[in-house]
């Protein structure tokens, strides 16, 4: 049987943006290159970094009359959906925008249609990817992606998160090739329950327009089909791989034992209550320091509740890390802890137990399906967290059982084994099965 072509479609791609959506698409991506023709289309790629396997294409590294010269014969078609947006959006928040809207009117469609060279210096610009008018950029990732995706042979279109939901609606509708949405994240995760507004509709509309639909974890299959009223028989939860890395051991410049936090400061990952945590843990035993890896909106008031519960001299801020110094840090844990209030994975985790550090997680995560050693309690039950971690770092018998037991669920967790599940997604839409 013929390889399947795919046409892939991401936001982040390392090494021009880290984030875990970039890690997560870099690592698939790898994997399913070796079983698949795969081109990959993204905002932002490093013209001087070639992936073996796969062709990567960066908006930034293309030109107008590129795009002019496939524009001539292409009809727009899927932004008449497209009705109002807000001009300042952050994924990473909770609250959509201001007043300012931009519209999009039928009658605009045509002038709507081409691209300019300021719409193509959106990704030429130094300007990071989620800063500015995100709306604009998204919009604008869409019609030219689509418009490059034109000049390609595929058989199937897998876009990744809402960033691109809206480019692979539109190859879809002009290429008739099914869709594959890929859910790393989600509105809900951000916001909670009430969570509506743009990004939300966006999602719900590339979701309902999937041919299939594949979340990171069973947890946030039930939210799509649940919060967002998709079909349960299109969704095929996978979970996410893990790099492999070169674990070592370093040593700390203090005695006591380390508890880490690391990921984004927003109300998602639970870092308020990593601190009500850290207060609990220090109520039964000194011998203990807490870090807090990672910058957001929430560190400012983070740092002054810190400081008004008494934590602060055993309470440790390093804002943004880099991978290397994200492994150094990894490298002197005693234990890794994860209050998120919803996590679609969680991919720390199994990073922290590829240094053979023992986890404390939310139930409210993906990664809780994966890692069975792992001690885990719902977000809101600091107490529970709490014991854990005091029992972690007393109960020496304990921490070598959660250790022996966390390395085990990682050996599965591999990015070949994410694709070979991948594939039979592709398999199923492309009724080869």
């Amino acid at each position: 049987m013929n390889r399947i072509r795919v046409l892939e479609l991401g936001w982040e791609f390392p090494p021009m943006v880290n984030g875990g959506l970039g890690v997560a698409c870099l690592g698939l991506s790898r994997a399913l290159s070796s079983k698949v023709d795969l081109r990959v289309i993204v905002p932002k790629s490093d013209p001087q970094t070639h992936y073996q396997g796969f062709q990567l294409t960066g908006l930034n590294n293309v030109s107008l009359e590129e795009v002019e010269n496939i524009e001539r014969k292409y009809a727009y078609e899927s932004f008449s959906i497209v009705e109002r947006a807000p001009v300042a959006l952050d994924p990473y928040t909770t609250i959509e925008g201001g007043q300012d809207r931009v519209v999009f009117t039928k009658e605009g469609k045509i002038a709507f249609a081409k691209t300019s060279r300021e719409d193509l210096g959106l990704f030429q610009s130094s300007e990071g990817l989620y800063a500015g008018d995100l709306a604009r950029k998204v919009i604008q990732f869409s019609k030219i992606a689509a418009k490059l995706a034109l000049k390609q042979e595929f058989d199937l279109v897998h876009a990744h998160d809402w960033l691109t939901f809206l480019a692979g609606v539109e190859i879809k509708k002009a290429t008739g090739k099914p869709l594959v949405v890929h859910v790393h994240a989600s509105q809900f995760d951000r916001a909670g329950t009430e969570a509506r507004g743009w990004i939300y509709d966006i999602e719900k509309y590339g979701m309902e327009q999937a041919d299939a639909v594949i979340p990171v974890s069973k947890y946030t299959g039930t939210i799509i089909s649940g919060h967002y009223a998709i079909n349960p028989k299109k969704i095929f939860p996978v979970h996410n791989g893990a790099d492999p890395v070169c674990a070592y051991r370093g040593k700390k410049k203090f005695p006591e034992k380390l508890v880490l936090f690391l990921g984004r400061l927003t109300a998602q990952k639970g870092p308020e209550f990593f601190l009500q945590i850290a207060a609990k843990v220090l109520e039964e035993t000194d011998n203990v320091r807490f870090v807090m890896a990672g910058t957001g909106e929430k560190l400012r008031q983070l740092i002054e509740t810190g400081a008004f519960k008494g934590v602060g001299d055993r309470f440790h801020f390093t804002g943004f890390l880099d991978k290397k110094r994200v492994n150094e840090l990894l490298s002197i844990t005693d234990v890794y802890c994860m209050p998120s209030v919803s996590e679609p994975f969680g991919l720390s985790a199994l990073e922290a137990a590829q240094f053979n550090i023992p986890a404390v997680i939310s139930k409210q995560s993906g990664v809780a399906e994966v890692m069975k050693g792992a001690l885990k309690a719902d977000f809101w039950d600091v107490n529970m967290m709490a014991r854990q971690i005091v029992s972690l770092i007393t109960d020496d018998k304990l921490y070598e059982q959660v250790v022996r037991q966390s390395a085990a669920d990682i050996q599965a967790s591999t990015w070949d084994a994410a694709a070979d599940k991948v594939i039979k997604v592709y398999n199923k839409v492309l009724h080869r099965e």
